[in-house]
């Protein structure tokens, strides 16, 4: 969602949201809160008693199903991405500010019994509650530097490594030439920007070994998870798969992204560990 403050306390819609009404009011969001909302916002609050200010904090949930979380001044990349969101210190900077997140995390206890999403979540489980969607619209940056992760709806007990594979799943891009053509990520050095990722993280050399895989099963879920609100008829995710020219070409593509993957497996676990 864009993070550009106007109109004062002046209730108005906030772009990038793709599945939820996020509504901004004075220094303060108000959105459709997810089922998982109460463990959601306990969990919220005791990072931010913990001393990381790179999230929203919880302020109320209500009885009509929405919720109230503090609005976090920045900069968010959305659709049609700037220039800026596509450079190589972006991936440095997410990658730092994921692993300020990841400490906090590890510090911070959560309901592991809570109704958690398994849409994007690491099929292997863990204990630490990743984000599992840190993608260009969930980002806030100032001054060039990341300041906060938003929009934790997705969150679920995962491994770091697998936040680190959605993150390289976005900003590497890890998707084959063609499908950055168009794209402000074209001529992208998908290789180096896997490097800055890791480096940038301080990815231990064990998890660089794993991540190449974890990227492959983070595109499989991505990849099913837009199919299945398709299915549903989720209107956007339904524009984006007509976009490309329908569900047979989507299908297509989603064949030869998961091949390129496979290929380039070998490079992505040389670039990371070399």
């Amino acid at each position: 969602m864009t993070a550009n403050p106007q109109n004062g306390d002046q209730d108005r819609p906030l772009s990038g949201g793709m599945m939820n009404t996020v509504i901004r009011r004075g220094d303060r969001v108000l959105r459709t809160a997810p089922p998982q909302a109460p463990a959601l916002q306990a969990f919220l609050a005791a990072l931010a008693g913990s001393g990381f200010e790179g999230a929203p904090r919880p302020l109320a949930l209500h009885g009509d199903g929405t919720e109230e979380l503090t609005f976090v001044e920045g900069d968010v990349a959305v659709p049609p991405f700037p220039d800026w969101s596509a450079r190589d210190r972006v991936v440095t900077a997410s990658a730092r500010l994921l692993r300020r997140y990841h400490d906090a995390a590890a510090r911070t206890p959560f309901d592991p019994d809570a109704n958690w999403p398994t849409h994007l979540s690491d099929p292997e489980g863990g204990t630490l509650l990743c984000h599992n969607d840190p993608c260009l619209e969930n980002l806030v940056f100032r001054g060039g530097e990341a300041v906060a992760l938003i929009d934790f709806d997705l969150a679920a007990p995962g491994r770091p490594v697998w936040d680190l594979a959605a993150l390289a799943f976005y900003l590497g891009p890890t998707l084959p030439p063609e499908a950055l053509a168009d794209t402000e990520f074209a001529g992208a050095d998908v290789l180096r920007r896997l490097r800055l990722l890791a480096d940038g993280y301080g990815m231990t050399p064990e998890d660089r070994l794993l991540l190449p895989e974890a990227i492959d099963q983070y595109d499989e879920a991505s990849q099913a998870f837009v199919k299945g609100m398709v299915e549903r008829g989720e209107p956007l995710f339904v524009q984006e798969v007509e976009r490309v020219g329908g569900r047979a070409e989507w299908e297509r593509r989603r064949e030869r992204r998961s091949a390129w993957m496979r290929q380039q497996r070998p490079a992505f676990l040389t670039v990371l560990t070399g």
